[in-house]
């Protein structure tokens, strides 16, 4: 029933978790060809951009179609160079902090504020300590600053911190275990779609499915 009902109300919201629960499945084997796998890849996170944009939701909502569009486009260039999939992901990340920037919380808690902070320190801080010797080690780090300075926007934002939040938890999660088993500490690059994926698709569909849904809360208030 619940199902029937996804199909029917949210079919972009559907058809991006069906193809994302099949990369996770299949993306290891050797039946699909490598330029296939760059489109495949980028399919879930496309989706959830036509899910956001159909919604319908004012610029809030187009900058969200464009955080995962640009997300897509990462992914797909993840199969092929991770320093431009890093780079194109990069904008995604400025994209999340606009967007949570434009919605702000009125009301902050010390303990909220506290996590927001702690995270903008510790994010890049871990990232530079599981990437010892490894060339680009700095320009990694940059970019756990960024990871961690969106985490604490969206963190800070009006929007659902058990949809958004942990969204952009998990998202954060995600790229340090894969800044874990990409560096000396844990070379393991078949954890990359066991683990990896499943942590950033959740993150993915968490915010945007937390991000329609408060923006269409406050267009209906």
């Amino acid at each position: 029933m619940v199902r029937r009902a996804l199909i029917e109300r949210r079919p972009w919201l559907f058809a991006s978790l069906l193809v994302a629960l099949a990369w996770w499945a299949f993306s290891d084997s050797d039946m699909v060809p490598g330029l296939y796998k760059m489109v495949w890849k980028a399919v879930p996170l496309a989706l959830l951009a036509i899910y956001a944009f159909q919604r319908h939701l004012g610029t809030d909502g187009t900058i969200l179609s464009g955080i995962m569009a640009t997300a897509a486009m990462a992914d797909a260039m993840s199969e092929l160079h991770y320093l431009a999939a890093g780079t194109i992901m990069a904008l995604s990340l400025f994209l999340a902090v606009w967007l949570y920037a434009r919605n702000r919380r009125a009301m902050l808690a010390t303990s909220q504020k506290l996590l927001a902070i702690l995270l903008v320190i510790t994010v890049p801080i871990i990232a530079w300590y599981l990437l010892p010797g490894v060339d680009g080690r700095q320009l990694v780090t940059g970019y756990g600053l960024l990871i961690g300075i969106m985490a604490a926007m969206a963190w800070t934002s009006r929007f659902s911190r058990y949809r958004v939040g942990a969204g952009a938890m998990l998202f954060v999660v995600s790229e340090l275990v894969l800044f874990s088993i990409s560096g000396p500490l844990m070379r393991d690059s078949s954890l990359d779609s066991t683990v990896v994926w499943p942590l950033y698709y959740a993150g993915q569909l968490l915010i945007a499915t937390g991000v329609v849904s408060g923006l269409r809360r406050a267009a209906d208030a």
